[in-house]
């Protein structure tokens, strides 16, 4: 088993003992520099990443490679990559950019297996006469036609 092997079947494991936390990325550094980001269905706080830093050290303890850990979670300003980050994230209002329908903000209202369906209040002429009336916009967009989804944070 290789060392990136390793790493890998040992963050399953540490996964699969934390199933509230979920993999965002893992990255090796040509410097053995193993650089793990997650995310979970109620956050990450600093103690779940502590945990798992400590379980791959411990697990990677005798190994002959040099390497370095550092876990974190995924930051606010992170972009959405996985269906259940979009899952936990029903009811905020998202910044998507799409490849082929041009960008949108909105309220994600739904997300299931196929896309995420963002709804938003938007002004149009009214159909007779003079003037604007808003009118309530839904939009199902596939996952494949996200370029980049970002959360917005509001106070």
């Amino acid at each position: 088993m290789t060392f990136k092997e390793k790493v890998k079947d040992l963050l399953g494991k540490a996964l699969e003992e934390n199933p509230q936390l979920f993999l965002i990325d893992l990255d090796f550094s040509e410097t053995n520099k193993i650089s793990v980001v997650l995310d979970g269905d109620s956050g990450v706080n600093l103690q779940d990443c502590i945990n798992v830093n400590k379980f791959l050290d411990n697990g990677l303890e005798g190994e002959e490679v040099e390497f370095s850990i550092e876990v974190a979670s995924a930051g606010l300003s992170t972009p959405l990559k996985l269906v259940r980050q979009y899952k936990k994230n029903i009811g905020r209002t998202l910044k998507v950019k799409t490849i082929s329908q041009g960008d949108f903000e909105g309220t994600l209202t739904e997300a299931d297996e196929d896309g995420a369906t963002l709804t938003w209040n938007a002004r149009e002429p009214k159909e007779i006469g003079k003037g604007k009336v808003t009118v309530e916009k839904t939009l199902k967009i596939s996952y494949t036609d996200i370029k980049e989804a970002v959360v917005i944070i509001s106070f």
